[in-house]
């Protein structure tokens, strides 16, 4: 990413074309059902021009000067000889960056290998095996999309995604395409446990007492998603994925070893260097909101692939099941010094609000402030 930005130009018109329309170009590429992998399966060398970002996000993705700052990796094996230094350790970098990564957390290797394989198996197939499952609503519990916020956005990212709902309701079994049904299904069982034993540590580290947390039912509501990048012809006109905060309590992550995933920091944009076999764990905005800032969701994005292999990743958003529950600040974390910072609102306004909006950053923690 170090070659210079260029600046985009609109496409070349003739006293003879039409003026460019953006809506109806959106259109046709989602009515092709083929998403971004479609795009470079046909061969494109330029992307669409709604694909293409303006300078001002474009202007910082090159790599700044001076050594990065390092997010942190902690080891959950050490929770069974000295539980409070990996407390302390989780609390520090969720009240700082927002964004840490786990090791030695229980999850079998050979089960992240084959998910990131079998997301990737998914998205290679032929389009007109994932067309059935192309679609902007996930009433089955599973979809097949480009960009979530496609037809709201400023302009597109470059990825493919495919979402599976896995709690509170799941998707059916026979909904979830073959391909990886079987590492899907897994995956979400061991994300649950992996987030039991984080959302324990962060509550802890509230001091709210192990099951503070747990027992708001945080990690109930489930969406599974895998991220497919195919290569971009023009990785310096467009990203992966808009820069943004997410919505609910805590992600778990899995990215293979590419890399491009960054967070914003207060000594700006900092790579998540990929670690084998780590996860990548990041607070929502829900978890900055109940903890009245004691901990803080972060901006972060996906650069645009410039690899000739394309990158996978496979996150799981944990939320609440029960959509309207009021949640706000906890009171034991407010007081006269520290007044509650949000006012309280149902999860179900709380992520209307969300998709209401494109993906452009923190706007979403503001709307309910006080």
């Amino acid at each position: 990413m170090s070659s210079p930005i260029a600046t985009p130009s609109p496409p070349p018109t003739t006293a003879s074309s039409p003026p460019y329309d953006r809506l109806k170009a959106v259109k046709e590429f989602d009515e092709t059902k083929a998403g971004v992998k479609g795009l470079i399966d046909s061969g494109i060398k330029t992307i669409p021009s709604f694909f293409i970002h303006p300078p001002e996000t474009l202007s910082d993705l090159a790599p700044g000067s001076g050594p990065e700052p390092e997010i942190p990796t902690i080891d959950l094996s050490a929770i069974h000889h000295s539980r409070a230094a990996v407390v302390d350790q989780i609390r520090s970098a969720a009240s700082t960056f927002g964004f840490f990564q786990v090791i030695n957390h229980g999850v079998s290797p050979d089960l992240l290998r084959s998910l990131i394989g079998a997301i990737k198996a998914f998205h290679e197939q032929p389009a007109e095996v994932k067309a059935p499952v192309y679609r902007r609503q996930v009433g089955s519990g599973v979809s097949y999309i480009s960009n979530v916020d496609l037809f709201t956005s400023k302009a597109a990212s470059w990825r493919d995604t495919l979402q599976v709902r896995t709690g509170p309701i799941a998707a059916e079994e026979k909904e979830i395409p073959e391909v990886c049904r079987k590492e899907v299904i897994e995956w979400d069982r061991e994300v649950v446990r992996v987030g039991d034993i984080l959302l324990g540590l962060l509550s802890e580290g509230l001091g709210l007492g192990e099951e503070g947390l747990k027992e708001m039912g945080l990690s109930q509501g489930r969406l599974m998603v895998g991220h497919y990048y195919p290569f971009c012809p023009q990785p310096n006109l467009t990203v992966g994925l808009n820069s943004h905060a997410d919505p609910g309590a805590l992600t778990i992550l899995l990215q293979d070893h590419i890399g491009g995933l960054q967070v914003r920091t207060q000594q700006g944009w900092v790579h998540v260097k990929p670690l084998d076999g780590a996860l990548v764990i990041n607070i929502g905005d829900l978890l900055q909101i109940i903890s009245n800032e004691e901990y803080k969701s972060a901006d972060h994005r996906v650069l645009a692939n410039s690899s000739n292999e394309p990158r996978v990743s496979s996150a799981v958003f944990l939320m609440p099941g029960d959509r309207e529950k009021l949640f706000g600040p906890l009171p034991e974390l407010t007081s006269a010094e520290k007044p509650a910072l949000y006012r309280e609102f149902t999860l179900n306004e709380f992520l209307t609000r969300f998709f209401k909006k494109e993906l452009d950053g923190k706007s979403l923690t503001n709307f309910f402030r006080q």
